[in-house]
């Protein structure tokens, strides 16, 4: 049986991110009183400079840290400069990429971990994966922690740019197919599925499947969204692995990362979003939720509007499967022919 944690915190207020320490007193007394590491990148400092002065007023003992790379050996040299300067605590202030490399740190280095993003792009603000660079611009999932806090200040997600806010959607929609592939598996294979892990991502996916005519940046659909995230990644936190939420959509998106990076740039949530339709088509099953979601909010998943020609359409679904080899989906037995996807990616034209 998977042994599982959950974050101790999770608070998604307006302005919540000048009241840390405060928020989570009943658990942390002495919070601000402990050495911190506050981790973000260049540009973030330059966009939320005051908000991170007024973070390290609230914990006196902390000290900014820019992260150049987002990769394997920058996370270990984050976790070894946390060790040897004896930290006790880490923030992470940033997208999913900032995220990821904070977590895998505190993971390494047995550190106490707050989550505060500064977009809902994907399920990274709470899971135990991240995803970091490896050799060339290879990039790997690797097991880590989940935050021990989870604080999300509206004011700030809302300022992101919309793609964002829609990326994250999508990565949520995306559960859609991953749920059946993971069935799939267990059917196939005997690959153990975890029923409350499914249930948890079910009630994130279905959180938003049923959200007709709330608008993308009210506070009443960012905590939804945040919601619906969060669920997605203690889902995996309690599953043990990524099945909740990764199937045949997000192997197409992985594709497009590991072989066509130089040709096409997609964000995470958006490329997962583009591939659930396909993945619908190949499970045989009906499309008009995830059209009618699509639709409503007008999330970019027609392929030509994000660089993807049908060339690179075609060669990534087909390379799809070997980028998780153990991973058993709808792709092990359909047809991926030139002309089967050549149809799918016309049609998603006319559509979106």
């Amino acid at each position: 049986m998977n042994r599982f944690r959950l974050p101790y915190h999770l608070v998604v207020e307006e302005g919540i991110f000048n009241d840390i320490p405060e928020c989570m007193k009943d658990v942390f007394p002495e919070l601000k009183k402990s050495k911190t590491i506050l981790v973000t990148e260049e540009n973030l400092k330059g966009i939320f400079q005051g908000i991170l002065d007024e973070i390290q007023k609230d914990f006196p003992k902390s000290e900014l840290y820019l992260i150049q790379k987002v990769d394997y050996d920058s996370a270990v040299q984050l976790a070894k400069y946390i060790t040897m300067k004896d930290i006790k605590l880490v923030i992470g202030f940033g997208g999913g990429t900032v995220l990821d490399l904070a977590k895998f740190a505190a993971f390494v280095s047995k550190t106490t971990l707050i989550s505060l993003p500064t977009t809902l792009s994907n399920d990274s603000l709470a899971s135990p994966v991240a995803v970091l660079g490896t050799e060339g611009k290879a990039r790997k999932s690797f097991r880590c922690t989940i935050p021990d806090a989870i604080i999300v200040d509206t004011g700030v997600v809302k300022s992101a740019p919309r793609r964002q806010l829609l990326a994250g959607i999508g990565d949520t929609i995306s559960k859609y197919t991953a749920l059946y592939d993971w069935k799939l598996a267990g059917k196939k294979t005997g690959e153990a599925v975890d029923d409350f892990a499914r249930m948890m991502s079910h009630m994130a996916l279905d959180s938003i499947l049923h959200c007709d005519g709330e608008e993308l940046d009210s506070f009443d659909f960012i905590r939804r969204l945040t919601d619906a995230l969060v669920m997605g990644g203690l889902a995996m936190e309690i599953a043990g692995c990524s099945r909740p939420s990764s199937g045949s959509e997000h192997l197409f998106c992985h594709a497009m990362e590991e072989n066509h990076s130089e040709e096409v740039t997609v964000p995470h949530g958006i490329a997962t979003a583009m591939g659930t339709f396909p993945a619908c088509i190949f499970q045989e099953r009906d499309t008009s939720k995830i059209e009618k979601v699509v639709k409503h909010f007008n999330i970019p998943i027609k392929p030509s509007a994000n660089g993807v020609t049908e060339e690179i359409f075609v060669r990534s679904w087909q390379e799809a499967a070997a980028t998780r080899s153990d991973r058993y989906t709808i792709l092990n037995e359909t047809d991926l022919s030139d002309a089967r996807l050549k149809e799918i990616y016309a049609r998603m034209e006319e559509i979106f």
